[in-house]
């Protein structure tokens, strides 16, 4: 009977001493990821309806009224854009719709790239937007912490890591035990109290965290590929090969060594993706330059070649090469989504490139054509992406909100609310739990043995996510020079 007590004793003991030693790194996780999830969450926010609100707050240069009478050709409205601000075309966006407004990319002799929006039906400057100078690209860039630099960048890494090791932690706090105060579901499902006590805040927290929890872990993991150091290298190892396309997919044409992402914005798969080159103008009027002509260019020659290849349009393009209207004309005959941006070539080697990234996974679709023949050299979707591409698109797809409409949206804002619910109810119980004079660490455990298995699944972690893992050295430092310094606890 001695024995069954002491060994019953001695499980609950080390119970305890685990329900601490987690409950100590929880307690580092948020202290660590807390602030950065409340800027992750409200930027978050915001950016599921960035086209609702880019919409709104540019409403004056990116919309226009629908008109019956056809848009003018996008080598005239490119025209009009550089009568108004002479420079190099670097970008341009057909209207998505009836009422709104074309692009143009223009970047200036200073070397300041900005976007200029006319008016499709009257050729009328409507005004102009530093390139990734919108509301929302804003909020893109604060949320990645881009805005203030790639080491910056590299701290929302680090908070990804540690916001995994917050979500596994705060579930084996939360998980019910047989304890009186937690009958009928209290701290488990519900909120007990009132805000004036500290149960409430626990219980805000608890029942928050376990309804949000396997959404955050979702963010996460899904936010990790575009972080500066792990994504970039798992990046260049998924796609670092062929080319950066998937199998099937490259064909047997030159390639430049020009990435896609360097013309703009681009999905993860591709952000390795070497552009093709055109053949030489010789080769490729002898391989279907004809039939490149046969689709409209005559047409487009007589709207204003002229205008766009020559000093109006910076001489990009190689003498004889098929002009704006008539790749416009190519990527539409191909069945390219309304939205999509068009890159001119690059000098004399140069590819037209259609590239465009709908809300639908099925629809995105990378374009690149011959300046001289208007052939086709590279032409790929998501559907080509091979199964690790294909699960990462996805993910991001459902962090962005957009895989599943509204639903997505609404849903991913609910997390977003839930996530600044429980950075506030941590820092209240905090605050209502706070030794004076301390910064209220809990306990460690008395058998501190108990560390050993914590601190080797925290090492994992450290090895998967190198940034992590260094951030994890420097919180064992941190947590040594809190247990050597004396302080006073409340019983």
């Amino acid at each position: 009977m001695v024995n069954t007590t002491l060994s019953a004793a001695g499980a609950a003991s080390r119970s305890s001493d685990l329900y601490r030693a987690v409950w100590r790194w929880h307690f580092y996780a948020g202290l660590i990821a807390l602030p950065f999830l409340i800027l992750l969450a409200l930027t978050g926010a915001l950016y599921l309806f960035r086209d609702e609100i880019d919409g709104f707050v540019h409403r004056d240069v990116m919309t226009v009224e629908a008109r019956t009478s056809a848009p003018a050709a996008p080598t005239v409205l490119v025209a009009a854009a550089l009568a108004a601000h002479p420079g190099t075309v670097f970008k341009y966006v057909p209207p998505a719709r009836p009422t709104a407004s074309a692009e143009v990319g223009i970047k200036t002799p200073a070397g300041e790239k900005m976007s200029v929006f006319v008016d499709p039906y009257d050729r009328r400057v409507l005004g102009e937007i530093p390139d990734k100078g919108t509301v929302i690209w804003i909020v893109r860039q604060l949320h990645s912490l881009s805005y203030f630099g790639p080491v910056a960048n590299g701290v929302i890494e680090i908070v990804g890591g540690w916001t995994i090791l917050l979500v596994g932690t705060g579930v084996y706090l939360w998980w019910p035990r047989r304890q009186a105060g937690d009958r009928q579901g209290g701290g488990v499902v519900s909120v007990r109290g009132r805000p004036t006590q500290r149960v409430f805040w626990r219980d805000l927290h608890a029942v928050a965290g376990i309804f949000a929890g396997a959404f955050i872990l979702f963010l996460a993991v899904t936010g990790m590929p575009w972080s500066v150091f792990w994504g970039s290298y798992v990046n260049k190892w998924a796609n670092g090969t062929n080319y950066g396309y998937p199998a099937g997919v490259y064909v047997d044409v030159p390639m430049s060594d020009l990435r896609l992402s360097e013309g703009g914005p681009t999905s993860w798969s591709l952000e390795q993706a070497q552009v093709p080159q055109s053949s030489a103008p010789g080769a490729a009027h002898g391989s279907g330059h004809e039939s490149g002509h046969g689709s409209g260019h005559e047409a487009a020659h007589g709207s204003g070649h002229e205008a766009v290849h020559g000093g109006a349009g910076g001489g990009a393009a190689g003498a004889g090469a098929i002009d704006l209207d008539a790749a416009v004309a190519i990527f539409d005959r191909l069945g390219l989504a309304k939205g999509y941006a068009v890159n001119p070539p690059a000098g004399p080697t140069g590819v037209y490139t259609g590239t465009v990234y709908p809300d639908d996974l099925s629809r995105q679709r990378v374009v690149h054509l011959d300046q001289y023949s208007g052939k086709p050299l590279i032409d790929m979707s998501y559907a080509d992406y091979g199964p690790f591409g294909k699960a990462l698109e996805w993910g991001i797809n459902v962090h962005m909100g957009q895989e599943f409409g509204v639903a997505n949206q609404v849903v991913m804002l609910a997390v977003c609310v839930a996530i600044v619910l429980m950075a506030v109810s941590a820092a209240a119980m905090w605050w209502k739990r706070r030794p004076n004079g301390s910064l209220g660490v809990p306990p460690m455990p008395r058998d501190r043995g108990v560390m050993r298995g914590i601190l080797a699944i925290l090492a994992v972690g450290g090895i998967v996510f190198p940034l992590v893992g260094a951030s994890l050295l420097v919180m064992l430092a941190f947590d040594w020079l809190v247990i050597r310094t004396p302080r006073t606890r409340r019983a």
